[in-house]
């Protein structure tokens, strides 16, 4: 059991740990041209985009729960559905996002508001990013279907040559042709339409059946499927927008305490992605492992699953705690040399340190939950969380400035992971139903 958890867990946080390297590689190399406004243009066309994006997340989650149980009941045909099921809906929405963009880059920008030559680069980059669309949400269903297979390697092998075709694509476009914004916008969209053409061809290679299936959409376009999948995903999106809702909320506050808070922030909050990005491994290999034992209805295996994946968030949690205890003070000097930044985050590293211990439980229970496609208590727990711990919190100890931003949201972890524990034991009757 440890073993296979070690082989879905490490492949899927080193593939995780590749998405910050292209952020990082965007920045060189768009931070080398020579004017800042491009770079500011890359920024918030890429937040924009990325947001979206990552609302649309639950396409993922629902695909490896789903996928997961069928690979435990041993069904191949329902495996297949699966991913036809997902892939429609991603083409369906990718469609949608085309036909809407310019409504949603206008409804971004009056919210953003940022000077008139940013914004007009980061229209450029956006017009041409969200080209992408229907291949970008195409691979999240992929991703999803073969973390359910258990396929990690996989996955993370399509993430990680996606990142490579990337960078290279960024290098050859921006600095060799000299494409400015729009080069580094066409090189994610050439990487985002190949790693969709390399996934169907994969899952092709896996299961040569689908393309025999596709033809019988009655079976996997029945609307009753339908219907269920995308109730399943809009209260998955409900949740995840409840989520970024908190985060945007601390930027925002963030903001209005001073140049030196937001900034500070804005270094740990790359700390937050790094603990996010390790503990998110090991949640991928609860999805994957409770998901077939939901599916072949082993109540014994999905506790064994729960329990051993909780050992290893745990131990993975205390090293992060270790690590920002020890070494936090000269990780934030390698990324700022701001002694008025530094100092601000050296004052609220204490939250960094508690960060991983508050909010491990939640990491692990919401993957249980994605394996069991329980949705619809993700997305309570998440509400309840937001609207009745995180946002009270901090308007109790709102004269706390950014100290109460962290408390609450350390609150908010907590009571996140408090609620789904609650609903834990009633979905584990349910595995032998």
């Amino acid at each position: 059991m440890h073993r296979r958890i070690g082989k879905i867990a490490v492949p899927m946080i080193l593939a995780n740990l590749t998405v910050p390297l292209l952020g990082l590689v965007d920045t060189a190399v768009i931070g080398h041209l020579d004017q800042v406004y491009y770079l500011g243009g890359v920024a918030v066309g890429s937040m924009v985009v990325t947001l979206i994006y990552w609302l649309a997340g639950f396409l993922r989650m629902s695909t490896t729960g789903l996928a997961g149980q069928a690979y435990g009941a041993g069904d191949q045909v329902r495996q297949s559905h699966v991913l036809l099921q997902g892939l429609t809906l991603a083409l369906g929405l990718g469609l949608l996002l085309l036909l809407t963009n310019s409504a949603i880059w206008l409804a971004a920008i009056s919210l953003m508001k940022p000077s008139a030559l940013v914004a007009e680069q980061a229209q450029l980059y956006f017009d041409i990013r969200i080209i992408s669309a229907p291949a970008a949400l195409t691979n999240l269903v992929m991703m999803g279907w073969f973390i359910g297979l258990q396929r990690s390697r996989t996955a993370m092998a399509l993430l990680i040559i996606t990142n490579v075709v990337n960078i290279g694509l960024d290098l050859l476009f921006v600095l060799g042709f000299k494409w400015g914004v729009q080069g580094a916008a066409l090189a994610t969209v050439m990487a985002d339409f190949s790693a969709a053409g390399l996934a169907i061809w994969l899952a092709c290679r896996i299961q040569p059946e689908i393309i025999a299936r596709m033809r019988q959409h009655r079976l996997w376009l029945h609307w009753q499927h339908m219907k269920s999948l995308i109730a399943m995903n809009l209260d998955i999106f409900i949740r995840s927008l409840s989520l970024q809702l908190c985060i945007a909320f601390m930027t925002a506050k963030a903001a209005r305490l001073g140049d030196a808070t937001i900034a500070a922030n804005a270094v740990l909050m790359n700390f937050l992605m790094l603990i996010a990005l390790g503990l998110d491994g090991i949640a991928y290999a609860a999805e994957a492992m409770v998901a077939q034992a939901k599916g072949a209805k082993r109540r014994f295996d999905a506790v064994q699953a729960i329990q051993l994946n909780g050992f290893w968030t745990a131990i993975l949690a205390v090293v992060f705690a270790a690590v920002f205890w020890l070494f936090g003070a000269a990780i934030v000097s390698l990324l700022t040399d701001l002694d008025e930044v530094r100092r601000t985050a050296e004052n609220f590293l204490v939250y960094i340190v508690l960060l991983p211990l508050a909010g491990a439980a939640c990491f692990l229970l919401d993957g249980i939950f994605i394996g069991f496609s329980a949705a619809k208590q993700m997305r309570n727990t998440m509400i309840l969380a937001a609207f009745g711990v995180f946002f009270p919190t901090w308007w109790l100890l709102q004269q706390q400035g950014n100290h109460a931003l962290w408390i609450a949201f350390l609150c908010f972890l907590l009571a996140r992971g408090v609620g789904l524990s609650y609903c834990l034991p009633e979905q584990l009757r349910r595995v032998t139903q």
